[in-house]
């Protein structure tokens, strides 16, 4: 291996998690520490900062405040939605990227994010590579969806999935104090994969879980799903129902009255409303108290109710990518390879980004019941041991005490 000397680019991109921060900071005190990394540079909202040329000099931060990034929720270098052109179609992005990393001698490129992170991580290592600018490119997974091919899970995951199943809960408890009928509907996040909704089944290990839970990866019958309701309601005056945004009818469409409202720089379809157009439509059909409820933003930033577990394996995943690519690695992603046999145990592997990049990991069938309105023993087995542990941040006032970066830009230097 050729000893490579030269700067380093953290990014961030797409939607943020409770643990991401975790995997900027297991990158950037890595990165730091490394003799061969001659500058740690944080991009200012993903691969925008590197084309705009607003990167900040990680060395100027007050190491406390790095180590509060790992109880800190979202992006703190601020992220985006961009998508990275076919450099065979249009290369413009990709030879100004080339620009700034000659301009700062960037040999060493990390970029945090979900599928279509990888996909730009996977672009931008080929290009490189192309252009025989030696640069070692490493993918450091992120996304709530828990839906990247190649890992066992994703770290952002688990935070979420606790949060759901504490929240579904916690509701299930204000939704049984009247002795008057209620049925009670609750919209979680996934797109094309149910990981998420999913997870609102560990609350039935509280005693307190949804009656049913609704996947994308079975096609939604709207009169099958009133049947559903109304059997149980019936018998127990009582309903809970945990649905994925994502639902959809046989033809593919999102059952979401929100289904056209925008798209993502993407182009996938923002979803939304899709509670509150089911509980109209069991009020509708039913005549009981129908309350809709969308979890929204709350699941993939409440850190208050992070996995300890969740948190670590972030950030080791970070150090990891660092680690690798110091070694003369490039071209990879960060994987975890995990066995549930005799206790929990997690391994640090690198996946090849090309394999990584745009393929979106379903729920296995079988881990959804043959009804397909509610989850079997093997995906509560699978989630369990990744929502151990608590986070434990710091405290002011009683209130997290979150990470307060300067963000002092190379120019200003």
């Amino acid at each position: 291996m050729n000893q490579l000397t030269g700067a380093c680019i953290i990014g961030q991109s797409g939607g943020p998690t409770a643990v991401i921060n975790a995997s900027a900071q297991g990158v950037i005190q890595t990165a730091l520490k490394a003799e061969c990394i001659t500058r740690v540079l944080g991009a200012a909202h993903g691969i925008k900062g590197v084309l705009d040329d607003k990167l900040y000099d990680m060395s100027q931060e007050d190491p406390n405040e790095l180590s509060l990034l790992k109880y800190t929720p979202s992006s703190a270098l601020g992220s985006c939605r961009y998508k990275l052109a076919d450099p065979d179609v249009d290369d413009t992005d990709y030879k100004r990227i080339l620009e700034i990393f000659k301009k700062y001698n960037v040999r060493y490129f990390f970029y945090n994010g979900g599928n279509d992170s990888m996909d730009t991580c996977n672009k931008i290592s080929k290009y490189m590579q192309k252009m025989n600018y030696e640069c070692r490119v490493m993918g450091v997974p992120k996304t709530i969806d828990n839906d990247l091919n190649g890992t066992d899970h994703c770290p952002g995951f688990a935070s979420a999935a606790k949060y759901i199943a504490t929240s579904c809960a916690e509701v299930w408890q204000d939704a049984h104090v009247y002795d008057t009928g209620m049925i009670t509907v609750v919209e979680i996040m996934g797109r094309h994969a149910g990981w998420l909704a999913g997870s609102a089944a560990l609350a039935s290990l509280t005693g307190c879980g949804p009656d049913l839970v609704y996947l994308p990866e079975v096609d939604f019958d709207m009169d099958r799903f009133l049947a559903d309701v109304k059997a149980i309601y019936a018998k127990t005056g009582k309903c809970m129902v945990a649905v994925s945004e994502g639902i959809h009818y046989a033809d593919g469409t999102f059952v979401s009255e929100a289904k056209t409202s925008a798209t993502d720089g993407f182009g996938h379809a923002q979803l939304g409303g899709l509670a509150a157009m089911l509980a109209d439509v069991i009020k509708k059909e039913t005549g009981a108290k129908v309350r809709g409820i969308e979890l929204s933003l709350l699941q993939r930033c409440g850190s208050h109710v992070a996995s300890k577990t969740d948190i670590e394996e972030a950030w080791q995943a970070g150090a990891t990518a660092v680690e690798a690519a110091v070694s003369g690695t490039t071209d990879k992603m960060v994987a975890f390879e995990c066995s549930r046999d005799n206790g929990y145990k997690c391994e640090m592997v690198l996946e090849p980004l090309d394999i990584v990049a745009n393929f979106e990991k379903k729920v296995p069938r079988e881990w959804i019941n043959e009804a397909g309105n509610g989850m079997e023993q093997p995906f509560l087995d699978y989630a369990l041991p990744l929502i151990q542990g608590e986070a434990d941040g710091p405290k002011e006032n009683s209130l997290p005490r979150f990470a307060r970066l300067n963000k002092v830009l190379t120019t200003e230097l």
